[in-house]
């Protein structure tokens, strides 16, 4: 894994302008309380403090090769000390042999060097725990950032399985019924069943096919849901008919795909199925400010013995509309003496 100061560009430029900084301030320091020439203090300030830049930004490999395996407490503390006596060890050495040789010349300096020994291990084990400090967090704030991550994959993940799992529940019965109505059109009216069979193929192409927002236009739903009806007419004939009041401005609007045949086939199946007389379902689109309201409407005979069912196709809706807007009022079901009403609240600009 690279250094965070070189994946980074901005963290490089702070982590030498801090070094620079360092430089200065120690520089300063030398030459006004320790009276030391500033030849002597600049070039102290700048192998000491350029060493340990160096041997910090390295210390980041080490840490990273300590983190492969687990390791008790015990292990990390014992680690560190090792690590920062030979990190200590090797910055004073090389410090010591550079500067003493680049100051060779100067007494005061080089007497000033050695007795300076106790406070530059304080100052360089102190550089050592900011530089371990600094890692963690890093290494930390990593870790936090590809769990969170991971978590949103498999989050999308999982939505993604249950919206696509959702979607493949078309009711089997309407596919057979459908085959079953193509096979008897063969006999009687083989252009119809041709035509039949083109509707059935583009309802399914469109069933099997969504993009990566799982939503697509209204005029998009209405054509596909339009082509579910046309099937069912060839089964109910004149017991099914359709009307809808959508008007141009709702057509543009982002909707769920496949969120209207369901309640189609719910119409279909509680208010045309039972019903030997002219049943309306009617499908009203009423823009709100922040809403996309649809109403889907059907008659129903309240004495007649509603077919048996599990209510899949409600259910999916409600889940759908969950998964995709996270919210649990979108869908509304309202019963009237001898209508039955789904209401579909659609935000819009999500």
């Amino acid at each position: 894994m690279l250094n965070p100061f070189i994946k980074n560009r901005n963290y490089l430029i702070v982590y030498m302008v801090v070094w620079a900084a360092l430089m200065l301030i120690q520089t300063a320091i030398l030459n006004y309380y320790q009276d030391i020439d500033l030849s002597g203090s600049l070039t102290d300030s700048i192998v000491f403090n350029g060493l340990f830049a160096l041997i910090g930004f390295n210390l980041w490999y080490v840490l990273r090769f300590n983190l492969k395996d687990k390791q008790s407490l015990f292990d990390i503390i014992t680690n560190h000390l090792i690590a920062s006596i030979i990190t200590i060890g090797l910055w004073l050495s090389l410090g010591y042999f550079v500067v003493s040789s680049l100051e060779a010349e100067n007494a005061f300096y080089l007497e000033f060097l050695k007795q300076s020994i106790p406070w530059r291990v304080i100052i360089g084990s102190f550089f050592y725990l900011i530089f371990v400090l600094l890692y963690y967090m890093i290494l930390y704030y990593e870790d936090l950032q590809q769990k969170l991550k991971t978590e949103a994959d498999l989050n999308n993940l999982v939505k993604e399985a249950e919206l696509n799992a959702l979607k493949s529940q078309i009711n089997p019965h309407f596919l057979f019924n459908s085959l079953n109505s193509i096979s008897s059109l063969t006999m009687t009216s083989p252009e119809k069943a041709q035509e039949m069979v083109i509707k059935l193929s583009d309802f399914l192409r469109y069933s099997l096919s969504h993009d990566k927002n799982e939503t697509t236009t209204l005029r998009r739903e209405l054509e596909n849901t339009e082509r579910y009806l046309d099937i069912e007419k060839v089964r109910f004939g004149k017991r099914l008919r359709y009307l809808s009041d959508v008007p141009d401005g709702c057509l543009e609007a982002r909707i769920p795909n496949m969120i209207l045949q369901p309640l189609f086939e719910n119409a279909i199946k509680h208010g045309v199925y039972n019903s030997t007389e002219e049943v309306l379902v009617e499908l009203k689109c009423v823009p709100r400010e922040d809403f996309l309201e649809l109403h889907i409407t059907n008659d129903f005979d309240p004495d007649a013995v509603r077919p048996k069912g599990e209510g899949i196709g409600l259910k999916n809706i409600k889940n759908r509309l969950e998964i995709l807007y996270k919210r649990t009022d979108l869908l509304e079901i309202n019963f009237g003496k001898i209508e039955f009403e789904v209401v579909l609240h659609i935000p819009k600009n999500q």
